[in-house]
């Protein structure tokens, strides 16, 4: 069954749904600022879990954050492992661009 994602930024996340139904199969929130994206929270019901309703949230968001050219800083530790296995992403990754001094 495929996975719908949407984003729904007046609740600050992407939400999934399967095959049109309304009950939420799973959640991405985030905080957004106009260059940065960080994901800080991952949910999938377990009624939802191991039918990639997780991968499709990471997938739509990052790919988004592709699109509107956002680093991405991954706090949930759903999308650190995710962009960790999917090399792809990993270019999206934020870096801090400050250098210490003495």
């Amino acid at each position: 069954m495929p996975v719908e994602v949407k984003d729904v930024p007046e609740a600050k996340r992407y939400e999934a749904r399967q095959g049109g139904e309304s009950e939420l199969a799973g959640i991405a929130e985030y905080i957004r600022t106009a260059e940065l994206i960080a994901f800080v929270h991952t949910e999938v019901p377990p009624k939802y879990e191991g039918k990639g309703v997780g991968a499709a949230l990471a997938r739509a968001s990052l790919d988004e954050a592709r699109a509107a050219n956002l680093r991405v800083l991954a706090i949930c530790p759903f999308y650190t492992g995710w962009i960790a296995r999917h090399p792809e992403y990993q270019d999206l990754l934020y870096q801090s661009r400050s250098k210490v001094t003495d």
